[in-house]
């Protein structure tokens, strides 16, 4: 999906391939000249100190990379005769580093590695805000990727659960009412058994927060969660009576936290949700 950020005024689209971010070097050039954005991307291309760095990169991320076109292009380059476009680069040494696209989004794009030297190359300037708002842009990347951790792992294991809550406690004589009922009660089966308190608890004891308990809690208790919520519904099938569930699940839970809370990814997801 193609994006945009605004740098001294101008708009940069990038997009992500293959989890990799490319910048288009093409709206960058507007910031130097924007009549001639295809000159001044040749100009850079030209130039011996692009072409050893483009390589660089190549042979460090690109295993099909082609060294003996490079070579024969780092030979040439800084000729007054030499000249190369992005196509050239890319068609000749099977380059992954630049991208060449036509269309809506056209232009040249360059991974973000490449992108801040180009940028560099036109103006340092340019290339302290480039990388400022591009920082920004990626923080704000990971508070909405914590804010999705955060709702699908609540979603995980939640209809193995509620299945089994239907088939096993609930009468099909039951009004819609009672069926509720019977939903809550096991749902704050859960809760206390991870959280302490059951939902009309924490409801009095936080009038002035709005949701669940659930929406506030951390990774680490979501993951549990999402485990006790499939447990539970092993135990209702097993025919297992609600408060010696309940004891179970108390206890995987203060189990599973220690855990949970001495693990270093979820550490870092529990870190990104907080930013």
């Amino acid at each position: 999906m193609m994006e945009k950020i605004n740098v001294l005024d101008k708009e940069i689209s990038f997009y992500r391939q293959n989890e990799e971010d490319y910048i288009c070097i093409t709206d960058m050039a507007k910031h130097k000249n924007p009549e001639r954005t295809d000159y001044i991307i040749q100009n850079w291309l030209r130039n011996r100190n692009t072409i050893e760095l483009l390589g660089l990169w190549e042979h460090l991320n690109n295993p099909d990379f082609n060294p003996i076109e490079f070579d024969g292009f780092r030979k040439k380059s800084g000729l007054n005769s030499f000249v190369l476009t992005a196509k050239q680069w890319i068609e000749k040494t099977n380059a992954i580093g630049l991208i060449s696209k036509s269309g809506r989004y056209g232009g040249t794009y360059a991974h973000k590695d490449i992108a801040f030297e180009f940028a560099s190359w036109i103006s340092v300037e340019f290339k302290l805000y480039l990388i400022k708002e591009f920082q920004r842009l990626k923080e704000t990347e990971q508070k909405q990727m914590g804010w999705n951790i955060k709702r699908n792992l609540a979603k995980i294991n939640y209809r193995i659960h509620t299945d089994a809550i239907k088939e096993n406690l609930i009468p099909k004589e039951l009004t819609s009412n009672q069926i509720n009922q019977i939903y809550a009660n096991e749902a704050d089966v859960l809760n206390v058994a991870l959280f302490g308190v059951t939902a009309k608890e924490w409801r009095d004891l936080n009038p002035d927060k709005k949701g669940n308990m659930r929406d506030y809690a951390n990774v680490s208790q979501l993951i549990c969660l999402s485990n006790l919520e499939n447990l539970n519904a092993l135990f209702i099938s097993e025919n297992i009576h609600q408060s010696k569930r309940l004891v179970k699940l108390n206890k995987i839970a203060i189990n599973q936290m220690r855990l949970l809370t001495e693990d270093i990814t979820v550490k870092k997801m529990i870190n990104i949700v907080k930013k």
